[in-house]
């Protein structure tokens, strides 16, 4: 992402990348050879002259009457992601939300490997998991450098996590644990966290009630 920045693509470009990918993933898995901006823009959710925007940042444009050669348009997406390449993955916490991403085959065909697997609960610790062995978080180790940790503790443990991988040289994390971790500055931390994915969500739907309530309001009146 940090060479994204630096070529001038936008964080908000970054976020929709991922899903201009996917689209083009399962279009080109079906044998489809080319797409509109109109139709990229029905499968990912956006705009068309958002798409049009987004790609252009990209130097891709598409051929007016044909659109987006769809092969060649996802490996500049994929490249653009950093994604020709695949990038070594450390998950720490071994409950229901770790094993299922350990054991979910959409990180590997994405372009992540998950290399090593750790937690601090003894009752877990030596345990397998798609093949690996759950090692102790303060014994962590791995064949190679990692490139991204994945946090999946509960909040108190969240920070001692992170500084066990930004020892070990993880620069890119990614937490579902709720909290602000502190990091070094050339570490990017990514938050996901459920809770306020819903909060926004009941914002939208508040806004709408509300906009229904004046609406009804100003035809009695």
């Amino acid at each position: 992402m940090a060479e994204s920045n630096r070529r001038g693509v936008p964080e908000a470009t970054v976020g929709r990348l991922p899903g201009y990918l996917q689209a083009l993933t399962l279009l080109a898995d079906a044998g489809r050879g080319s797409i509109s901006s109109e139709e990229l823009a029905e499968l990912a959710g956006v705009r068309s002259a958002q798409v049009r925007k987004d790609l252009s940042y990209l130097g891709s444009y598409g051929v007016r009457g044909v659109g987006y050669d769809v092969v060649r348009l996802a490996e500049q997406v994929s490249a653009e992601l950093g994604l020709s390449r695949d990038w070594p993955v450390v998950i720490v916490g071994m409950g229901n939300l770790g094993t299922a991403l350990a054991s979910y085959d959409g990180l590997a065909t994405r372009g992540f490997q998950v290399v090593a697997l750790a937690d601090n609960d003894p009752a877990v610790v030596g345990s397998v998991v798609e093949g690996m062995p759950v090692q102790p978080l303060s014994e962590l180790r791995t064949d190679g450098p990692v490139s991204v940790g994945v946090i999946t503790t509960p909040p108190e443990a969240a920070q001692e996590v992170a500084d066990v991988l930004v020892s070990l040289g993880v620069r890119s994390i990614l937490t579902f644990s709720p909290g602000v971790l502190q990091v070094p500055p050339d570490v990017d931390v990514r938050r996901v966290d459920l809770a306020t994915e819903l909060q926004i969500l009941t914002f939208h739907q508040h806004q709408r009630e509300v906009a229904v309530s004046d609406a009804r309001v100003e035809g009695v009146s």
